[in-house]
């Protein structure tokens, strides 16, 4: 807090020296940002009134929890049966963003985890379902994480960095004993996680994460805390996911050992034999699970931005190929009874939803129906795959680099709005966007995500063609972008926008630094503006997972690189105007980022639009809060676009 309260005088300071309007609206604080037009702001609340729900875990009575949101922010509800009510359980002001529930007797109720004003120190509470009481299990001030019941359903294992601020130390709870958790294992300053618990309740798989491309599976000792590593190699491998197949004999992983893309490996403890489960599929494997049985293996493929659901049946050696296509899965989980798998679905024209599989029959039926809010849902638009060339080459020919499109049916040519994703470990897939279907349908602008190199799901090579110092070989595509977009005709290539939170804030901010004489302006939201103070202020947690992708800004040479190509060092070539957003309680990009960025283009004499939030962290994730935001963003392209109204839109 004493942070924040130094960051909010330096901005008075700046508002002072500046000149600037200034609001304060409840947490929010806006400057220089104008009144939006009534007609446009009524027609975005219409499309951000709409809601989705996600799967969160099965109850052992075979009812579900999922996270869906009535009022401001996302909490927990119970539905009993397909189309069933949502009994809201969990009635909090911050979101909640995570739940377990035990899969057998033991605990009546389950655990939850929650942070407060996006500080991301998730606590961890166990809310009892018979007397609907909650109760903190954990310190109220470290980072917990990956909250894992055991098969008696009595205790809790979870990592947590209460000892000593960065070490993720492995911790086990008994929820029924109400006792203080009991520490198994140090985590000697690094990230880890608890993924499963062994079939007797002896032994904890836990994943030493150090990067995207360097993770370490190891058995833990529930008692000792001592380790025994799994699939171990001498080479660095990125592992995702982990879990005992219900015999304990063996163990299921996600991993791109001896491979470009990330395989389903299931290893034979006793024989310490390695069978690939997906080896004749070329993407990589986003997600799994395993029956109860053992005899269904559920996964989800990531092909080419989409994803494709499978499941084999390892009794009678086949496959089966549930009907779904161009769409997102999420949260698989098998039940009880290993015949019905839950899963989350939304595409670009639908909001997320819940869905259960039953597997013997390959019948999809729908739990949850989303309202897309008072908008006609038959105007939404489908993503558009496209690739461009970029400016170097790749097996002997151009590199091209994907992206989704999402066009207007009006005639162009329209305005463009490129949207940068963050991470930069991660991946723009086309999922339900209200944002994006207004910017098409209500302000008439096509908007284009770029999976630039550096993005994951095209294989590892092509995720490490960012890292260190060939940083700005990803600002080269957004450039090679913009000569693909001067190229089309029902694009206008005097009207476009760059945008981006995070790792895409930084994009934004450096685009705006190598090619403002082609674009409008930019918005930023919590981006990197330096990455040498960045790397110093982010939490002490997380430092080093960044620095193995940005570099180690302790190496005089990677520090002068950092600084060379900073967007604060460069601020002088940004010549266009610029919306800044920033939660003032963020953990990962500080918000003296934004605040540095903000003085310095203002002392400049640039444009700079500017709205933060005191009670949010990296991303605004309460209702209230991001319609604001949203409406921000709407009111900063129409005014800097100049657009006029697609047609048939409501008059402005």
């Amino acid at each position: 807090m004493k942070f924040v309260a130094a960051l909010l005088v330096s901005l008075l300071l700046i508002a002072d020296a500046t000149a600037v309007t200034r609001e304060e609206r409840g947490n929010l604080i806006l400057e220089n940002i104008p009144a939006p037009d009534a007609e446009r702001a009524a027609t975005l609340d219409a499309y951000l009134d709409g809601r989705n729900a996600s799967f969160v875990d099965w109850l052992p009575d075979g009812s579900m929890l999922v996270s869906t949101r009535f009022g401001d922010t996302a909490q927990l509800h119970r539905v009993r049966q397909p189309l069933g009510s949502r009994e809201q359980i969990t009635f909090d002001t911050e979101p909640i963003t995570a739940a377990s529930a035990p899969q057998t007797g033991g605990a009546p109720g389950f655990v939850f985890l929650r942070d407060q004003g996006g500080n991301e120190n998730a606590q961890i509470f166990y809310r009892d379902l018979t007397t609907r009481t909650t109760r903190r299990l954990t310190d109220g001030q470290s980072r917990n994480a990956s909250a894992v019941w055991s098969r008696d359903g009595r205790r809790v294992a979870y990592t947590s960095t209460a000892r000593d601020g960065v070490s993720y130390d492995l911790y086990i709870a008994d929820v029924l004993e109400n006792a203080a958790p009991r520490f198994v294992m140090n985590g000697m300053s690094k990230t880890w996680f608890a993924l499963d618990w062994s079939v007797d309740d002896s032994k904890l798989l836990v994943l030493n994460y150090r990067s995207i491309n360097e993770s370490y599976l190891f058995i833990a000792d529930a008692i000792t805390g001592s380790l025994t590593p799994v699939d171990a190699g001498n080479n660095r491998v990125g592992i995702r996911a982990a879990r005992f197949a219900p015999d304990g004999r063996y163990i299921y992983l996600i991993s791109d050992r001896d491979s470009e893309f990330a395989r389903l490996r299931r290893v034979d403890t006793v024989l310490d034999e390695v069978a690939i489960l997906t080896e004749r599929i070329p993407w990589d494997i986003a997600s799994f699970d395993v029956s109860p049985d053992g005899r269904y293996v559920a996964f989800v493929a990531n092909v080419d931005g989409y994803s494709r659901l499978t499941i084999l049946d390892q009794i009678n050696q086949s496959e089966i190929s549930p009907p779904l296509a161009d769409v997102q899965i999420s949260n698989l989980a098998f039940d009880r009874t290993g015949k019905r798998l839950a899963l989350s679905v939304e595409s670009a024209l639908e909001p997320r939803d819940v869905y259960v599989l039953e597997v013997e029959k390959n019948a999809l039926e729908r739990w949850t129906q989303s309202e897309t809010g008072a908008v006609d849902s038959r105007r939404f638009v489908p993503a558009e795959l496209v690739r461009y060339a970029s400016f170097d080459r790749a097996n002997g020919k151009q590199r091209e680099i994907p992206a989704f499109v999402f066009r207007p049916s009006t005639p162009g040519p329209h305005p463009v709005v490129i949207e940068l994703h963050g991470g930069p470990e991660a991946q723009y897939t086309p999922g339900h966007s209200p944002f994006t279907q207004f910017l098409v349908n209500e302000i008439g602008a096509v908007v284009i995500a770029p999976n630039i190199r550096g993005s994951s799901g095209y294989g590892k090579s092509y995720l490490q063609l960012d890292n260190g110092m060939l940083r700005e070989d990803a600002i080269k595509d957004i450039g090679s972008l913009l000569v693909w977009i001067g190229l089309q005709p029902d694009l206008d290539r005097e009207r476009v926008v760059v945008m981006g939170g995070s790792y895409g804030g930084y994009l934004t901010l450096a685009s705006l630094v190598h090619y403002s004489d082609r674009l409008r302006g930019g918005i930023n939201t919590v981006g990197i503006s330096n990455f040498i103070t960045f790397l110093e202020n982010t939490s002490a947690y997380r430092r080093d997972l960044r620095r193995a992708e940005y570099g180690d800004e302790r190496e005089p040479r990677m520090r002068a690189f950092l600084r060379r190509i900073s967007p604060l060092t460069n601020a002088e070539r940004i010549q266009r105007p610029l919306l800044i957003v920033q939660g003032l309680n963020d953990p990962r990009v500080p918000a003296s980022e934004s605040a540095q960025m903000v003085g310095l283009l203002r002392a400049r004499g640039g444009e700079v639009w500017y709205l933060a939030a005191k009670d949010e962290g990296h991303g605004f994730r309460k209702k209230a809060n991001r319609d604001i935001y949203l409406e921000t963003v709407s009111t900063f392209l129409t005014t800097i676009l100049k657009t006029k109204p697609a047609p048939n839109a409501p008059p402005q």
